[in-house]
């Protein structure tokens, strides 16, 4: 007979926090069902070397390697619930595409937010509505509220160190109402200790680091492989003296201080990269763009403003919101002015990261900042 009980997919990638996300699960009632997202390794010309998915416990890097997916299955054997493997290779291939485009381009991309809307909460809703499930689950730190007369709210974490509501700024909002997110509201180690109290193996695992489809330190490698070569080009100042030359704008953001290959006796920082003359154009701290930017592919998951907006807007995962004025544009497109002093300004603003939009704990919307 069919099981009476709500069915969820749960997505497990073999750390801690999904883990605990489908412990919890289970523990409501739930008839789970893990899946685990595979996808192959890109790979390098054959001079350089394969480029490998990385796995070490000490440092551990992604999200999808072999040993991520023994520990998903030894953690669903513990639950008692089903695992099964979904090979997405394309799909990542459509990230990792994107990925390589946005260097290209002069960008920094978020291939984070990608992989949450098309495929965590995006891909993963067709295989849960291919087995009858009626919701997705994830161990992300991040809430959903039902506020009265507002509909589904998406709220940051209750740990505030571990937000990750950020990265989910551009899942399509009439998805929320069949999401779960079963660890937003616990601390990290809250967590943890569940996940011992439960003899998890990834009770002590360390947190996922960088980005799961390349080693740290190796995109631009990635990047170069993708696009046929590396854009080189010309260090400049702010009025176009040449400093320098560098070896390809993949490995830039604005922003950046460190690892800029040019000694001028000041420090300098990257204003601006230059995608169609390959210029990266350096200069003091205080001119990077901080003050104001432009986003595109706007999303709203709350009513979006018809004038300006005072609020909170965050430009990269690891900082803080900062407050500002937010003024709708035409095209899906919006302004944002920060409003606080130096040092309350979001720090340097770089095209290509998202710019989420917060008022207080509530996430109102998100676009991918033009410049």
């Amino acid at each position: 007979m069919p099981s009476s009980r709500p069915r969820v997919v749960v997505a497990m990638s073999g750390g801690v926090d999904s883990s605990v996300a489908a412990a919890l699960l289970v523990e409501q009632g739930h008839d789970c069902v893990g899946v685990f997202m595979r996808h192959a390794a890109p790979a390098l010309p054959a001079a350089a070397g394969p480029l490998p998915i990385v796995d070490s416990r000490p440092g551990h890097q992604g999200c999808c390697s072999a040993a991520d997916a023994l520990d998903a299955r030894r953690v669903a054997d513990r639950l008692g619930i089903p695992l099964y493997p979904l090979d997405l290779t394309a799909d990542f291939d459509r990230i990792i595409a994107d990925f390589a485009a946005e260097y290209g381009r002069g960008r920094t991309p978020n291939p984070c937010v990608r992989c949450n809307a098309w495929l965590k909460f995006g891909r993963l809703f067709e295989h849960a509505d291919a087995i009858g499930a009626s919701h997705v689950a994830t161990g992300h730190y991040a809430r959903l509220d039902r506020g009265p007369g507002t509909g589904l709210q998406l709220r940051r974490g209750l740990d505030a160190d571990r937000d990750q509501s950020y990265v989910l700024f551009d899942i399509e909002p009439e998805r929320l109402g069949r999401m779960l997110l079963p660890v937003g509201g616990l601390a990290k180690a809250a967590v943890r200790d569940r996940a011992a109290a439960l003899g998890l193996v990834t009770a002590d695992k360390p947190d996922s680091q960088e980005i799961c489809f390349v080693p740290p330190g190796r995109h631009a490698e990635l990047v170069a492989a993708r696009l046929g070569g590396s854009r080189a080009g010309a260090i400049v100042d702010t009025t176009g003296r040449v400093l320098g030359r560098h070896d390809g704008i993949e490995h830039f953001t604005v922003g950046q201080r460190r690892g800029l290959g040019v000694a001028t006796g000041a420090a300098l920082h990257v204003v601006r990269i230059e995608a169609d003359t390959g210029r990266v154009v350096v200069g003091p701290r205080e001119a990077v763009p901080e003050e104001e930017l432009v986003a595109a592919a706007v999303r709203w998951h709350a009513e979006p403003p018809a004038g300006p907006l005072a609020c909170e807007v965050q430009c990269r995962a690891q900082r803080e919101a900062a407050p500002a004025v937010v003024t709708p544009l035409p095209g899906g497109r919006f302004h944002a002015r920060f409003t606080g002093g130096p040092e309350a300004r979001p720090g340097p603003i770089s095209p290509g990261q998202p710019a989420v939009v917060y008022r207080g704990d509530r996430l109102l919307g998100g676009g991918w900042i033009e410049g």
